[in-house]
């Protein structure tokens, strides 16, 4: 039992609170749905990056960096300023939805280097650039480039030539668990000296200006770099500081003269920013307390030189904050190394367990502390404007949802709310580090004050309402059956408690995603953006629907794993028995379904192609199969489950349904693979896909010439690559064409492309598919692969083969390069670079690039665990 697992379980059982800090605050709060208070509902343009320094936020706080505690009352996150800036660098910048020419996108290089669970240690470097920052520049070659060209990225501009910038590392280690020690290294990497103000920030988020009542916390100055920090609910604080150049203090509050054009009296957020870059000595308080204050270092660093900055944030006053210092960051590090250590003892090579490391790292700094409260934000503040355009706009349906919680993000600043279908995978890799934590995410969308009265999960703050593939039930399974693996017990309250919410999740789909109640389901947008012929999101013309190969796929899917979830639970309550058979008969119905829509003799199968596609119902209720061959076809491969024999013996209510069932719907159990027949070690197999089916989809899907790619499954053959599919329609020629990175238009929400990219999720899903059909088929059952190869290989090998193609994307090849930095020769070859790694959120079909989001560590972070080796 290492020191981790230690405290680990000590937070659990409440006898310390090893998590009450951590790297809460997000990367972006400016432009959020949360804090846009606009008549249009246009977040991007209502509060801007510019206008970030002087407008106090409403719902959470952003930061360089940055901690709080898991309320977010107090904060902490890093300034810099290196002369030249226009502004004092506290948070990060990049481009709105409006201004890149690829989408929103984040113009800083900055990594997350190293996390413990309870954060007792943490890692990230930022390199910032000595010469100005090219804002300007960064806005206007994105705004020139169009669609067809790539991203003008921060690298590219040259403010890293010649090594003129700063590499600063930010370390935490916690004494206990209400204090923090923080080390800040500067490296000057440049060859010559150069000057950089280092400006260490604590404040207060501010909930005093928006409900009348509330007292105004405060900090002030009490002794030489020590400031006593005040707050009715977290107590009292204080911030240690190794001997600043000065304390600055201000309040964080909106400076309306500079936003708004009418005067209030005061200080305000941007206080500390107009005395350090335009030299003001008006804007600060000359009492020297506030709600905002920051230690000031005005460094100059040789070429070369290293710096080290000492701070401390602690409930406690301590003589002397940093004499123990040094002993307890080494103390930390060594356990973090110890805690890894275990975890990656089966890993031999070293640049996998650097590849692993950082990507749980990712995840853990990607924690967030969100709130959103929609009743709040619709009703509007005390003494604020009443927001009368969100009565009848966005999220109105929502009213009971109020999150005050930590949230695992998918990227703090890309993504700064959280993502249902994001999150459900999040947790798969969160589970190998802290099965708490993970079972904790999926619990939380299960409450009423998330989940909707009718059912249906919340999916991102954009539109609460939008539909996430059902994979909640999936994770769930997966994360109980991570958890008993590693502590040798099972969790079955949380199993439970998650399954009767799920229990109204699902019979929300059924009741509303169902359009005819025949079984075949019409998701609509479910996550996949514009990988279709129609925007899937919205309702066609004329009363045109599509019935959803995947929407349906993912539905049976569902119905697989709350069959296995009933039958889990059934060991201990024999009740469960009969949900198990409502389960089972819901999955024949859904491959029934799939055969025969409606009774009309349409399937969703195509036995010319031999593939699965969307069926587009016309207005005349006339059938046509939109024949693109795309992720949607190989979604059927996901509902699959293997059953013991011993699952039919403990549950003989169960079992006798089923025979009963079988025998009387013959023609719906000859629809699923190999029911009667026994696999290898006596297993049944439940599937959508007969052994021919799933051999011909398998066959394509592994085609070098269609979805299998060097660096894992693309989302969409690439046979419309040369010849683009064309689907005719009212006079009108609608067309999908393989690309392979980047989308090259804003067709159907184009930002993240689906057209030829791949992507982590489904190819996660995709290998353990695989997995569990070799359970049944074991050993004697082999495929090509690749297809045309010769080669004949187990499913077993298959699914290896396919986790090695996704971890090669960012494992080093054999000239040193990783794949996933594509063109860019500086992050391959620059060893302050190199070693680094960004988890993007999708990657290039032909050369596994990195493409959208960088830190999206979240559903990328599945590489953790397929590098895990299996026990």
């Amino acid at each position: 039992m290492n020191a981790e697992k230690i405290r680990l379980q000590e937070d659990v059982a409440k006898k310390k609170y090893w998590r009450k800090w951590g790297p809460y605050l997000t990367e972006r709060q400016w432009a959020t749905v949360r804090e846009d208070y606009s008549e249009n509902g246009n977040a991007w343009e209502y509060l801007t990056h510019d206008m970030a320094r002087s407008k106090a936020y409403r719902w959470g706080e952003e930061g360089i960096g940055g901690i709080s505690d898991d309320k977010q009352y107090l904060c902490f996150a890093l300034g810099f300023w290196n002369g030249k800036d226009p502004i004092l660098k506290e948070r990060m910048f990049g481009l709105t939805g409006y201004e890149g020419n690829h989408g929103e996108d984040c113009k800083e290089q900055y990594y997350y280097l190293d996390s413990t669970p309870t954060h007792s240690y943490m890692k990230m470097l930022y390199k910032y650039p000595q010469a100005a920052f090219p804002y300007a520049e960064l806005v206007e070659e994105n705004r020139r480039r169009t669609k067809a060209d790539p991203e003008y990225e921060l690298i590219d501009t040259g403010v890293f030539d010649n090594n003129r910038y700063f590499d600063i590392f930010l370390e935490y280690a916690k004494a206990d668990d209400h204090d923090m020690l923080i080390r800040v290294t500067v490296h000057n990497l440049g060859n010559e000296a150069a000057t950089l103000d280092v400006l260490p920030h604590v404040w207060f988020r501010n909930i005093w200006s928006w409900k009348s009542g509330t007292q105004q916390p405060e900090l002030f100055h009490v002794a030489d770099g020590v400031v006593q920090l005040n707050h009715e609910r977290l107590g009292k604080y204080y911030f240690y500081a190794e001997q600043p150049d000065e304390m600055l203090f201000c309040e964080n509050e909106t400076n309306t003269q500079r936003l708004y054009g009418y005067a209030s009296p005061g200080t305000f957020k941007d206080g500390i920013h107009e005395y350090v870059v335009n030299k003001k000595n008006n804007t600060l308080n000359a009492s020297r307390r506030g709600t905002k204050g920051a230690a000031r270092y005005a460094l100059t660093v040789a070429p070369g030189e290293k710096r080290v900055l000492r701070l401390r944030l602690a409930n406690t006053f301590l003589i002397s904050p940093f004499k123990d210092f040094e002993d307890v960051f080494t103390q930390r590090l060594q356990e973090a190394d110890a805690f890894y250590e275990e975890l990656q003892e089966k890993i031999q090579d070293e640049d996998d367990r650097n590849i692993q490391r950082q990507a749980f790292a990712g995840m853990l700094w990607s924690k967030q502390y969100y709130y959103y409260d929609v009743g709040k934000w619709i009703r509007g503040d005390d003494g604020q404007p009443a927001p009368a355009s969100r009565k009848h706009g966005r999220n109105r349906e929502w009213m009971h949802l109020r999150n005050s919680d930590i949230i695992s993000m998918p990227d703090k600043w890309e993504y700064p709310w959280y993502a249902a279908w994001d999150l459900a995978f999040h947790t798969i890799p969160l589970a190998v580090v802290d099965g708490d934590f993970a079972k904790h995410q999926l619990l939380l969308f299960t409450k009423e004050w998330y989940m909707h009265p009718n059912g249906q999960l919340p999916a991102y703050e954009w539109a609460l309402g939008d539909v996430n593939p059902p994979v909640h039930a999936w994770a769930t399974y997966r994360v109980y059956k991570i958890d008993e693996k590693r502590n040798g017990k099972s969790d079955r309250v949380f199993l439970e408690e998650v399954f009767h919410k799920l229990l109204l999740n699902f019979t929300w789909w059924v009741n509303k995603k169902d359009n005819e109640g025949n079984n075949i389901f019409q998701g609509g947008f479910l996550g996949m953006d514009n990988i279709g012929v129609f925007d899937r999101n919205t309702k066609l013309p004329g009363g045109e629907y599509l019935e959803q190969s995947d929407g349906t796929s993912w539905m049976a899917m569902y119905t697989l794993n709350m069959l296995r979830i009933s039958l889990e639970l059934s060991k201990g309550n024999p009740v469960y028995q009969s949900l198990s058979t409502k389960f089972f008969e819901h999955f024949l119905y859904i491959a029934g379904a799939m055969a025969n829509i409606g009774g009309e003799g349409i399937n969703l199968w195509d036995d010319e192609d031999e593939f699965f596609y969307d069926v587009l119902n016309t207005s005349d209720n006339q059938y046509r199969r939109l024949k693109v061959r795309s992720m949607v076809g190989l979604i059927p491969l996901f509902a699959v489950e293997i059953l013991d024999e011993e699952i039919f013996e403990s549950n003989p209510q169960f079992r006798e349904r089923l025979d009963w069932f079988l025998q009387h719907r013959a023609d719906l159990a000859g629809l699923i693979s190999r029911w009667v027949e026994r696999g290898r070690k006596e297993r049944h197999l439940l599937s959508l896909l007969r052994g021919h089916r799933m051999k011909r989809i398998l066959k394509r899907m592994l085609d070098e010439t269609e979805f299998l790619s060097p660096y894992g499954i693309r989302a969409l053959s690439k046979v419309y690559d040369a010849k683009p599919y064309i689907f005719r329609t009212n006079d009108t020629d609608l067309n999908v064409k393989y690309i392979p990175g980047e989308s090259d238009s804003n067709m159907f929400g184009g930002n993240s492309n689906w057209r030829g990219p791949i992507w982590f999720p489904v190819n996660y899903l995709l290998i353990e598919s695989l997995q569990r059909f070799y359970q049944y088929y074991g050993d004697d059952f082999r495929l090509e692969h690749p297809t045309g190869s010769g080669r004949m290989r187990t499913l077993q090998e298959i699914a290896d083969d396919l986790s090695e193609r996704l971890v090669r994307i960012f494992r080093k090849d054999a000239s040193g390069k990783r794949p996933v930095y594509g063109h860019h020769p500086r992050l391959q070859s620059d060893p302050n670079f190199s070693d680094y790694i960004y988890f993007y959120e999708y990657f290039h079909g032909d050369n596994g690039r990195g493409i959208g989001a960088t830190h999206q560590t979240g559903w990328t972070g599945l590489v953790a665990k397929l590098i895990q080796p299996k026990a």
